[in-house]
């Protein structure tokens, strides 16, 4: 299996033995480096329970260890995202600004 940009991942121990906690794992770019037969690297980014991304990262795993979060790969995100469906996005996740003070540098 071969992630492609956008996609979900679960990444656990089967995909390197680097990973002893799961995590998940947005894709954003695979890479064509030449490497061991089975292996990729990947960059993307870690996510929390929430599914924010927390850290950015780059890793180096085996094909057949890593896992697509289900409804979660590109395709079925162009299917049903906002901006393709003539939407818009939804704004509660932007953060609130404080007004600046009087005196305040």
């Amino acid at each position: 299996m071969t992630p492609q940009a956008g996609d979900i991942l679960h990444v656990t121990r089967e995909a390197s033995v680097q990973f002893l906690r799961p995590m998940m794992f947005r894709v954003i770019r695979v890479h064509d480096w030449p490497t061991y037969e089975g292996w990729v690297w990947l960059d993307g980014y870690q996510l929390n329970a929430a599914g924010d991304a927390v850290e950015r990262r780059s890793i180096f795993v085996q094909r057949a260890g890593l896992r697509i979060v289900p409804d979660n790969s590109a395709a079925a995100r162009a299917r049903t995202s906002p901006a393709r469906a003539g939407q818009r996005p939804s704004l509660s996740r932007t953060p609130h600004l404080r007004p600046a003070t009087a005196g305040a540098r």
